[in-house]
Parts: structure tokens; C-alpha cells; sequence
């Protein structure tokens, strides 16, 4: 019995000592954790929760001459929903699953039904990070917190919101090429977006943050914190007014003799500026025409009779002839070796001078005139071309300029018997748009080339902090007497010449040259496809403005630059004349200035006034008027204004406005309302005059007058 009771307590004695040693271990280890590794466990327990995240620069502006936004960035979101939080439950959600997706489809422009069966799967799946949309903007997410359970926040409501930025802009397709754009995974940099981004890029910043309950992270303070530095605005020299213009006038001549694309490029003559640069292309995805290329910078085109006042002004410069020289062009046809070249038609008796050749765009003409003076020497033609840097890429900013290339004798693998005649009147030669406005923008500027400009200065916070000074390319490209000449010669085609037609009447005296060229397809030309070209400046006596005008491939009948380029560049250089250049004559005027006729369609009083004041005209004769919207009429040359009512129940008629004057006024007056085209309004769906509905929309037709 006392032996059994030994062995009980030798055996409790041992599991006694054996959880003491056990204890007095754990102990041993607590304390060694606690002061030899406790600090470098609780220093990576805090790296765990704090992360160093980047905080995204704002890209910088680009802003059109008068500082209106071209570019800019906003913010946009990437919204989600966790569908299967522990805090939505399954009754909640059953029941307002259908109310969310009916809200979502209307915002997010989706499939109701397939958004709905996305939830309910997603909730099956506990999905917690579901996806709405990418690039939602500020105002949709507002309307998306407003449905059901998603009302409740992030927590309680599951909604995820992470903002981003994305670039707008504003004025949508205008210029849409030239303001361009970067995509920098696929090394894309396109326009002044490319060209510049270095200067638009800002510098993102750093903040360290702390992980907290849920998972979210929340800035806390750290020295070494970096705010962000924003990217800095640049200023290009593009007019969106006169792009608008541009674009317009482009637009309406590519569809009437249904085009393939074209190009419209207005250029300041001193400062080399350009202020539009109009370039649209058919898309036959949609059949539509887009600004999805930068024709004018990035193809070289042979450019045909544009290129005859390179020709005619080498030959001058060089005294090979006069402008009272005698040809003969004959029934207009002569053969140059095994090839045959023609004009349009017999000039004259078919005897004419130089001049004559060049103001009815004669090929055989001016072909004599460049062969007959270079055959022997066709090298010293093409080094005076060269002299003029017209063989010169222009050396711009923007990518993707096109190679002009002109040919020389020495190479005698591409020189033909043919090919001086043939290169005299712009052919076996390639330039793109831009160089060849360049070329006829010296002549305007007294022989002085200067280059291109897209931007003329780059601001910080609405400070300049650098100015572009313009470029100058050639001090003289001639002799004064022989820009003189050429001169008088691009006057000679709009007076007398291929051109006189269209500016027949016009209050300014324009200069310029029709361009007629058949497109090389497969290595030969044919009579169907054509470039049609004017380039030129206005006005003649005082050149501002430059301009070039390319439509390829007219497919409407019609392809002569006479009658399918020159109409742009006429309706593009008369709305400058009324707008700046007849504005700078009124105001340096000493005499007192005239009313200014408005049109008799109804126009916003404000606009009159701002008018008026600009062209510094006392406006005295509006004071009377207490109303928004006014009529004008005009008799015995006094003008008086009368003053538009719009019955609150009948539907105005808004024919002849601006597009944004009649939405405006019609939604003003709850019609709900759809415009069509581009242009001011020429037809309205509901006739003046008829009785708004509560449930009354209207559909607006614009166009050109």
C-alpha cells in the first residue's frame, strides 16, 4: 500500500517538474522575443501597414492664342461595387437588385437585364470588387450614389469609387489632330500633346499611408513626404474661332464633290503662326469625315501647278526670261521625248507671254519656259530649288513630317529626258501641304521664310515663363524685284487668271495659284484621280494672311483647285477679313465708323453689344432695348433693332441662329431639343408658331447659308 503511494506521487512529482520547465521555456521565449527580436519584428509589423503610394500630377493645359482650353484634364472613375458585403443583406439586396440595375443602364448607358444577372452572380461568387465602370465621370457617379443601398456609402452601401484623370477636350474634333494625344505604352505621340509632353508632364508626388480597418489606407504625416508638381500649360497659336471656320468650310467642299480627305492651313505672314490647321478625313465605318489625320504635315503629294511659281521665280532670279516673253503654246500640246503633255484647252491664239502662261496655269507654257532654259544645265534648276530649302524637311516639333523630295541630275538612276518638263509644273516631286504654304507665305512676307509655329509660349500658373520668337528659315529667298514679280503674277491669276471667278466682287484683293494634279496610282496617272489645290494670301496690297487649301481625290465630277479648293479659301479669308482684318482698318480709322449691319435673324442683344464694342461703335441705339433677343432692319442706312418676345406656349422660330442660341431658347421654353450637322439652323421639325406640349422635342437641322 505505502509502496503504491510512492509511485502515485513520483509520478506527480514528474508531471509537476515537467510543466514547470515547460513554463519556465514559454517564459524564456516571451522574453526573448520581447527584447532580442521584438525590435526588428515590430519594425517590419510597421512596414506591413504603412505603403508609399504615388500621387498623380495634374497634365498641364493647352490653351488656343486667346486662351481658350483646347486640352485639359478632369477626373474620371473607376466605380465598384462590393456586392457581397457583410453589411448589405441578402433581403436588402434581393429586393433592390432590379432598382439598381434599371438605374445603372439609364446612367452607365448598359444592358439592365445582363447588369442584373451580373450582380446576382457575382453576389453568389461573394464577389467583393465588382466592376460598374472604368471611366465613369464626376457627374455620373453623383447620380450613382444616389440608388439604392449604393446611397449608403462605402461601407454600409458597398460603393468603391477610385479617381482617376483622363484628357478632354472641350471643343471635341476641332483640331483634333493637331492638339494630338500620347499613349506611351505604344510609344505614340502624336500632335502638340506628343510634341510637347515633356513640358505638359508634371512630376507625381509621394505619400506614405497607413493600412486601417477594412483594408483602406489613410495618409498619415512623414518628412519625407513630396507633394506633386503639375505639368506646365502651353499656348499654341491656333484660332478656334478660325478653326471652327476652317473645318466648316473644309467640310462643306469635301462633301459636295465627295472627297476622300483635305486639308485647310491658314498661316500669319510675319509670325509664321499658324492659327488653323484643318485636316478631315471619310471614315467609311461611319461614313463620316473625321480629323483622324494630319494631311497637311505628314504626307508629301506631288503638288502640280502650285509648284509653277518655284519654277517661274528660279527662272526670273536666274534672268533666263521676262514676264512679256513670247511662247507658243499652240492648240496646247508638246511632246517631250516618247511623252505627251497637255493643257486644259487652247489659251488665246496660241501664241502668249510668260505671264499669260502662268495666270491660265498653262503646262505646256510654263514646261517650255523651265526646259528651254535648263536642258543644257537642268542641275543648276534644281540647286536653286535647293537654295530655297524647298528639298528641306521644315523641321517641326509636331512628328511625323513628310520628306518633300526633289530629285537631282546626278543620280542618274532617277533622272529621265523627261523629267525637267515634268518637275517644272510640280510633277516626279513630292512636298507636303504645310512646306508649300511655307514657300508661298515668303513671298507674301517680302521674301523672308519663316517657319511654321504651333505653340508661342509655355506658362505656369497663368504666367509666362518662356516665348517663342518666330524663325526665320531664308532672310531672302529673291531678289526684291523678282518677289515683286511674283507677286504680281499670283494677283494675275485671281484677276485674270484660273481664279477670277471665285473672287469676282470680293472687298479685298486676294493673290494665290490654282493646282490640278493627277494622282500617281500603281505607277501611272489617270483622268479620275486628282488633287485639287489653292494657296495663296490675302489681302494683295497688305498681306496678313496665308493660306493652302489641298482636296484629294474629288469623286463628284469636279477637280479643277479653281473651283473645288479656291471656294474654301475664299469663304475662310472672307470671314477673317469681316472678323479681324476690316475690325484693325474700323478701329485705325479717323473718319466716324458706320453701323454694322446685323443680319435680320434673331440675335442674342449681348452679342450685338460686344460687337459693337470691338469695333468701337457707340451702341447708344441699343439702350432702348430691355429685352434678351432682338431683330434687326435697316433703311435709308440707319439700322434700328426690334425686340424679340417668345410666347412661353408656342414654339419660336430659331431658323438662321447659332446652334447654341436656339438650344437655349428652346430648352428655356422646356421643348427638349437634338441638333444635327454643324453650321446655324436651316430647318426646324416642329413649325414656328405651334403649341408646346408638356412632353414637346424638336430636332434641328444645321447647315451653312
Amino acid at each position: 500500500m505505502i509502496d503504491e503511494k510512492k509511485d502515485i506521487l513520483w509520478r506527480v512529482y514528474l508531471i509537476y517538474f515537467g510543466i514547470l520547465i515547460f513554463g519556465i521555456a514559454i517564459i524564456g521565449k516571451i522574453a526573448y522575443i520581447q527584447f532580442r527580436e521584438g525590435p526588428e519584428l515590430r519594425e517590419k509589423a510597421q512596414t506591413q501597414e504603412l505603403k508609399v503610394f504615388d500621387l498623380e500630377a495634374n497634365r498641364g493645359n493647352i490653351l488656343d492664342r486667346k486662351g481658350s482650353l483646347l486640352a485639359t484634364s478632369v477626373p474620371i472613375f473607376e466605380v465598384r461595387f462590393d456586392v457581397s458585403s457583410p453589411h448589405i443583406s441578402e433581403k436588402q439586396f434581393r429586393l433592390k437588385v432590379d432598382s439598381i440595375a434599371t438605374g445603372l443602364s439609364g446612367i452607365l448607358k448598359i444592358n439592365k437585364y445582363k447588369t442584373k444577372r451580373s450582380l446576382i452572380d457575382a453576389r453568389k461568387k461573394g464577389n467583393r470588387y465588382f466592376l460598374l465602370g472604368r471611366r465613369v465621370t464626376y457627374d455620373q457617379l453623383k447620380q450613382i450614389k444616389k440608388l439604392p443601398i449604393l446611397r449608403n456609402g462605402k461601407y454600409k452601401g458597398g460603393l468603391i469609387a477610385i479617381q482617376k484623370t483622363k484628357r478632354a477636350k472641350p471643343y471635341n474634333e476641332l483640331a483634333a489632330r493637331t492638339i494630338g494625344y500620347v499613349n506611351p505604352k505604344e510609344n505614340l505621340y502624336v500632335g502638340l500633346e506628343g510634341a510637347y509632353s515633356d513640358v505638359l508632364t508634371g512630376k507625381n508626388g509621394k505619400m506614405v499611408m497607413r493600412r486601417i480597418n477594412h483594408g483602406d489606407w489613410v495618409p498619415i504625416h512623414d518628412e519625407n513626404e513630396v507633394e506633386p508638381k503639375d505639368g506646365l500649360d502651353i499656348v499654341s497659336t491656333i484660332d478656334i474661332h478660325i478653326q471652327d471656320v476652317a473645318e466648316h468650310a473644309l467640310l462643306k467642299q469635301l462633301l459636295e464633290n465627295k472627297a476622300f480627305q483635305g486639308c485647310a492651313v491658314v498661316m500669319e505672314v510675319k509670325t509664321g503662326h499658324i492659327i488653323a490647321n484643318a485636316n478631315l478625313r471619310y471614315d467609311s465605318a461611319d461614313s463620316k469625315y473625321k480629323e483622324i489625320y494630319n494631311y497637311s504635315i505628314g504626307e508629301s503629294i506631288e503638288p502640280g501647278s502650285t509648284f509653277k511659281l518655284a519654277s517661274i521665280l528660279v527662272a526670273l532670279e536666274d534672268e533666263k526670261i521676262m514676264l512679256t516673253d513670247s511662247l507658243y503654246t499652240g492648240e496646247g500640246y508638246t511632246r517631250y521625248y516618247n511623252r505627251d503633255l497637255r493643257d486644259v484647252h487652247k489659251i488665246g491664239n496660241g501664241r502668249i507671254t510668260v505671264r499669260d502662261a502662268f495666270e491660265q496655269s498653262s503646262n505646256v507654257g510654263i514646261s517650255r519656259v523651265i526646259y528651254e532654259s535648263y536642258k543644257q544645265e537642268p542641275s543648276q534648276y534644281i540647286d536653286h530649288l535647293y537654295s530655297m530649302s524647298l528639298n528641306k524637311p521644315l523641321g517641326l516639333k509636331i512628328r511625323g513630317e513628310g520628306i518633300p523630295k526633289i530629285k537631282h541630275p546626278s543620280k542618274k538612276s532617277t533622272w529621265y529626258g523627261t523629267s525637267l518638263p515634268w518637275m517644272s509644273i510640280g510633277y516626279e516631286l513630292t512636298i507636303t501641304p504645310l512646306q508649300t504654304l511655307t514657300y508661298y507665305n515668303a513671298i507674301a512676307n517680302n521674301g523672308e521664310m519663316v517657319k511654321p509655329m504651333f505653340v508661342s509660349e509655355i506658362r505656369e500658373g497663368g504666367a509666362t515663363i518662356e516665348k517663342f520668337d518666330t524663325e526665320v528659315i531664308i532672310d531672302e529667298i529673291a531678289s526684291e524685284s523678282t518677289v515683286d514679280s511674283a507677286r504680281s503674277l499670283l494677283e494675275g491669276v485671281v484677276k485674270r487668271g484660273t481664279a477670277r471667278r471665285i473672287f469676282k466682287n470680293s472687298p479685298y484683293k486676294a493673290a494665290g495659284k490654282t493646282g490640278t494634279a493627277q494622282i500617281a496610282l500603281n505607277g501611272s496617272y489617270n483622268k479620275r484621280n486628282y488633287n485639287a489645290s489653292f494657296a495663296g494670301y490675302f489681302p494683295a496690297d497688305d498681306p496678313k494672311y496665308s493660306m493652302i487649301v489641298v482636296i484629294n481625290n474629288p469623286a463628284a465630277g469636279k477637280y479643277y483647285g479653281g473651283v473645288v479648293a479656291a471656294p474654301v479659301f475664299k469663304e475662310i479669308a472672307d470671314n477673317l477679313y469681316s472678323t479681324i482684318i476690316a475690325a484693325d482698318f474700323n478701329s485705325d480709322n479717323e473718319k466716324e465708323p458706320k453701323l454694322v449691319p446685323i443680319p435680320d435673324k434673331p440675335v442674342y442683344v449681348d452679342d450685338i453689344k460686344s460687337i459693337y464694342a470691338q469695333l468701337n461703335i457707340d451702341n447708344e441705339i441699343m439702350h432702348p432695348v430691355t429685352g434678351d433677343w432682338v431683330v434687326s432692319s435697316s433703311k435709308n442706312n440707319e439700322l434700328s433693332f426690334d425686340e424679340i418676345n417668345f410666347k412661353n406656349n408656342r414654339v419660336p422660330n430659331v431658323k438662321g441662329m447659332k446652334a447654341k442660341d436656339a438650344v437655349y431658347i428652346l430648352e428655356n421654353l422646356g421643348i427638349e431639343t437634338t441638333i444635327k450637322g454643324r453650321g446655324k439652323v436651316k430647318r426646324q421639325s416642329i413649325k414656328p408658331g405651334n403649341p408646346i406640349t408638356g412632353e414637346s422635342s424638336i430636332t434641328l437641322q444645321l447647315g451653312t447659308y
